[in-house]
C-alpha cells in the first residue's frame, strides 16, 4: 500500500480537527499537518484540547494556555488548553464581579458549585468554543489545527455546544449545576456560532486518524457515524503506521504486516466511503521539528541501519510474576491505568482472565467510554463475569432516583424545575462516578479488574468525590451510598487498590505515565507496578525499520526501570492481535526468559 499525501492537504479548510482512538497518533499528525502549513507560508495556530496533552513535548516547545511561537518554524504558533486554567479563569469571570456586593459566605457557596469537574469541562469548552466560534478570536492566522482528546472526552465536547444551548433555552431556574446561569448565557451567540463552523464543509475538515488495527478502526468509524449527527459531515481517515517488511522471511515483520493489512481489508466498507490517506510506520519516535517533518515524508525518505550500543536489558518481571502477588489479598480492585492506546483494556483482561483461572472471582469492567473489553475478552471464562459503565444507563438511573427522592415532597413547579436541573449536562459525570464508585465496593468481596479511561478523564473520574458531594448537598440530598463515603479511603490502602501504569516503550507514552504517577502519589495513591507492552526486544527481526524502532526501545526500557518504577513488568510484541481467553493467557505467561530471540540477527558494530 503507497504511501499518499493526506488528502485534507490539498485544499485544507480553515480548521482541522483531529480524533481517533487513544494512542492512534493524532498529536503526531496534528503537528506535522500545522509544520507542513507553516512551511508552505501560512499563518497557523495549533491548538490541544486533551486534558492529557504532550503537544510540548512532540514539538519540543514549553506552552501554556496563550499561543507562543515554536522555535524554527516561522508562522507557527502553538497552545494548550489548560482545563484546571481554563476553570480558574471562569470561575473568577463569574464570581469576580460579585466580590464585596455579596456575603463571604455567598461567595463561597458559589465556588464551591464551580469547583467540580463539570466546571473544568465546560470552562475548557469556552476556550475551544473562543476559537471557533469568535471570528476575532483567530482572525491573525489562516489555519487552526486542534489536536483533540481521545474520542469519548471529543465527542462530549463537541455535543455541548448544543446541549448547553438547549439546556440554556429551557432552564427558568436561573441556575445549574455550574452554578449562575449568567456566565453561560453570555456565550449562547458563539455556542451557536461553533455548531454552525463544525458543520460548514467549507470552514471544518473533521480528520479521523487511526492505525491499521481492528479496534482502532471499529472507533473511527463509530466516531464518524456519531459526529455525523452532531452535523459535523466533512470527513477524511488517515491511517497511521502502515508497515510492509522489506525482509520477507522475517516471522515478525510478516506478522506486522499481515495483521495490519487484514484490519484493513476487513474495514473496507468504511475506509472506502471516506476520503483516504496512508502513513507508513517510520523508524523512529516522532519528536521534535526533525521528526515530524518525516512522519510526512515521501517513502524515498532514508531509514537508517541501527547500530548496536551493547545495551543490557534490565531486569523485567513477566505479568504472571504479578499475578502470583496480587491474588495474594484473595480480593480487591486491581486498575490498569496509563496513556489512550497503550493496551490497557488488554493487559486488564490478560489479568482477569490468569485471576478466574486461578479459581478466583473475578469481575473486569471498564470506566472508558470507549470500551472494548467484551471485544478484547472474546469468551467466557469460569468465574469471570464481564461489565462495563454505560453512561446513559447510569444517568437514567441517577435522574430516576433524584426525582424519586426528591419529587414526592414537590409541587409541579417544583418538579418541574427539578427535571430541568436534572437534564444538565453535569449530571452524566455525577452518574458515572457513582458506577465507579460501585465498581471500585465489588471488590471487597471478589477481585474487580478495571479498564480504566485515558490518563485526563480518569483524573477528573477520581477527582469527581469532592465534586460529587458538593452536588449532592446542593441538590438537598440527605444521604451518600456507602461506596462513595468509602471510595477514597479504598482507593489509597494498596492492600485494596492496585494501580498498574501501562506504556510503550517510547517516549511519550512513557512520560505521560510518570506524570500519572506523580498525580497519584500527590493524592496518596502509590503504583503497584508498570507494565511496559508491546516491546519488539527479542524479536530478532531483521527488518531494517523494525531494527530501528526495537534500538529506540533501549533508553525508555532502562529509563522505566531505573527511573519510575519500583516493579516493571515486560510484556512482547504479539504477532496476534491477543483476543480470546487462551490468548490472553499466553500474553500473561510471556517473559523474557521464555521469549527468545526467533530469527537470530547479527547487528553491525559502531565504526
Amino acid at each position: 500500500m503507497l504511501h499518499t499525501l493526506p488528502t485534507f492537504l490539498h485544499s485544507p479548510t480553515r480548521y482541522l480537527l483531529f480524533t481517533g482512538k487513544g494512542g492512534v497518533g493524532k498529536t503526531s499528525l496534528a503537528c506535522a499537518t500545522a509544520l507542513q502549513l507553516a512551511e508552505a507560508g501560512q499563518r497557523v495556530l495549533l491548538v490541544s484540547t486533551d486534558p492529557a496533552s504532550n503537544l510540548d513535548e512532540v514539538l519540543g516547545t514549553g506552552l501554556t494556555n496563550l499561543p507562543a511561537s515554536v522555535v524554527g518554524v516561522p508562522g507557527l504558533e502553538a497552545m494548550n488548553i489548560d482545563p484546571v486554567e481554563a476553570a480558574a479563569a471562569y470561575r473568577e469571570r463569574l464570581i469576580g464581579p460579585l466580590r464585596g456586593l455579596l456575603p463571604e459566605a455567598a461567595l463561597r457557596n458559589m465556588e464551591e458549585q464551580l469547583a467540580g469537574s463539570c466546571t473544568v469541562e465546560i470552562a475548557a469548552f469556552d476556550e475551544f468554543t473562543a476559537l471557533l466560534g469568535n471570528p476575532e478570536a483567530a482572525k491573525h492566522y489562516d489555519h487552526v489545527v486542534f489536536d483533540t482528546a481521545p474520542t469519548g472526552h471529543t465527542l462530549r465536547l463537541m455535543s455541548l455546544a448544543k446541549a448547553w444551548d438547549q439546556f440554556l433555552d429551557t432552564n427558568t431556574s436561573g441556575s445549574s449545576c455550574l452554578g449562575p446561569l449568567a456566565g453561560l448565557d453570555q456565550q449562547r451567540a458563539i455556542y451557536a456560532s461553533t455548531v454552525n463552523t463544525l458543520a460548514d464543509a467549507t470552514a471544518t475538515t473533521l480528520v479521523l486518524v487511526s492505525r491499521p488495527q481492528s479496534a482502532a478502526l471499529h472507533e473511527a468509524e463509530r466516531t464518524s457515524g456519531e459526529l455525523r449527527a452532531l452535523g459535523v459531515g466533512n470527513q477524511c481517515l488517515v491511517i497511521n503506521g502502515v508497515f510492509e517488511t522489506e525482509c520477507p522471511e522475517d516471522v515478525t515483520a510478516l506478522a506486522l504486516q499481515r495483521r495490519g493489512m487484514a484490519a484493513i481489508e476487513a474495514a473496507d466498507a468504511f475506509i472506502s466511503s471516506l476520503p483516504t490517506s496512508i502513513v507508513p510506520l517510520r523508524p523512529v519516535n516522532i519528536l521534535g521539528v526533525h521528526g515530524l517533518r518525516l512522519l510526512l515524508a515521501s517513502e524515498s525518505s532514508a531509514i537508517a541501519t541501527p547500530l548496536h550500543d551493547g545495551w543490557t536489558p534490565p531486569e523485567m518481571e513477566g505479568l504472571e510474576d504479578l499475578v502470583a502477588d496480587l491474588e495474594g489479598q484473595g480480593n480487591g480492585v486491581i486498575m490498569t491505568m496509563g496513556k489512550g492506546g497503550v493496551g490497557k483494556t488488554t493487559v486488564a483482561a490478560a489479568i482477569a482472565v490468569m485471576l478466574a483461572r486461578r479459581g478466583h472471582a473475578v469481575h473486569l469492567s471498564t470506566t472508558d467510554p470507549a470500551a472494548h473489553v467484551a471485544q478484547t475478552l472474546a469468551g467466557q471464562v469460569t468465574g469471570l463475569t464481564l461489565g462495563k459503565i454505560d453512561p446513559a444507563a447510569e444517568t437514567a438511573a441517577y435522574q430516576k432516583e433524584v426525582m424519586t427522592a426528591q419529587g414526592a415532597a414537590l409541587d409541579a413547579a417544583g418538579r418541574s424545575l427539578l427535571e430541568e436541573d436534572l437534564r444538565s449536562p453535569c449530571t452524566e459525570e455525577i452518574a458515572v462516578f457513582r458506577a465507579f464508585a460501585r465498581e471500585v465496593g465489588h471488590g471487597m468481596n471478589r477481585f474487580v479488574v478495571l479498564d480504566t479511561a485515558p490518563t485526563g478523564h480518569t483524573l477528573l473520574l477520581l477527582d469527581a468525590s469532592y465534586a460529587y458531594q458538593r452536588e449532592l448537598e446542593r441538590q438537598a440530598r440527605s444521604t451518600q451510598p456507602e461506596e462513595v463515603l468509602k471510595l477514597l479511603e479504598r482507593l489509597r490502602d494498596p492492600a485494596f487498590t492496585r494501580i498498574l501504569l501501562v506504556t510503550l516503550p517510547e517516549a511519550t507514552p512513557v512520560h505521560e505515565a510518570a506524570a500519572l504517577q506523580d498525580d497519584l502519589r500527590r493524592a496518596h495513591i502509590e503504583p503497584f507496578a508498570w507494565v511496559i507492552n508491546q516491546s519488539l526486544l527479542h524479536s530478532g527481526s531483521c527488518d531494517p525499520l523494525l531494527q530501528g524502532r526495537e534500538e529506540s526501545e533501549h533508553r525508555y526500557l532502562s529509563e522505566v526501570v531505573a527511573k519510575h518504577a519500583t516493579r516493571t513488568a515486560w510484556l512482547p510484541w504479539q504477532p496476534e492481535e491477543p483476543t480470546g481467553p487462551e490468548a490472553l493467557a499466553r500474553l500473561a505467561a510471556s517473559n523474557l526468559k521464555s521469549h527468545p530471540i526467533t530469527t537470530p540477527y547479527v547487528y553491525p558494530t559502531k565504526p
